[in-house]
């Protein structure tokens, strides 16, 4: 479970006024949910034991199998996920000193239905295999990314004067740009984030 939850994207949710990144991996084994507010990262992984055994507690009056009972769960996170969750579905979190619990409450076959993900802090070792690397990992790709752009606009300047010196002029002067300054471009940026993050 936890190798495919590594191929899962990363999404925004939001639970009253909180906000959380979440990814998740159902299978008919079970399922496992990685959340983190970016300050602590939870995580739960129930087999279909740990599943039966928690919907007879919650929910009393369904009699499912534990593989319908995982796909109905399935169904009601993976709209979340997405942005787009079910009109019929309620979600609320609690946080504790010993972990995160996230309640869910919905229907099924036109009963109730209720789950809480038990989330315990996540250890070191699955924090940097599905956060800390892949974000270093796109980090080093965007700075590659940035210096290659760079090298292209340096390349078009220099194509450019060497137009203009040859006595080529342009037909529409709007056209016109001024030469690419890494220097300044580099302050500008770093001005926009700072006061994009204040």
């Amino acid at each position: 479970l936890e190798s495919s939850l590594l191929t899962q994207p990363w999404a925004s949710v939001r639970f009253g006024e909180s906000t959380f990144l979440a990814k998740m991996c159902f299978r008919d084994t079970g399922y496992i949910l990685l959340i983190s507010d970016l300050s602590s990262v939870w995580y739960e992984s129930a087999d279909t034991e740990a599943v039966g055994q928690r919907s007879k507690e919650l929910n009393k009056r369904l009699t499912v199998h534990v593989s319908s009972f995982l796909n109905h769960l399935c169904k009601l996170m993976c709209p979340l996920l997405a942005g787009q969750p079910g009109a019929t579905t309620a979600f609320s979190c609690h946080r504790s000193a010993s972990g995160l619990r996230l309640h869910v409450k919905s229907e099924l076959s036109g009963l109730p239905f209720y789950w809480d993900f038990h989330c315990c802090p996540a250890p070191l070792e699955m924090v940097f295999r599905h956060l800390v690397r892949p974000l270093i990992q796109m980090n080093l790709v965007l700075q590659c990314q940035v210096q290659e752009l760079i090298s292209l606009l340096l390349q078009k300047d220099a194509e450019i004067e060497d137009y203009r010196e040859s006595g080529t002029t342009l037909s529409r002067d709007r056209l016109r740009t001024e030469p690419f300054q890494e220097e300044t471009f580099q302050q500008n940026f770093m001005a926009k984030v700072r006061s994009g993050a204040s």
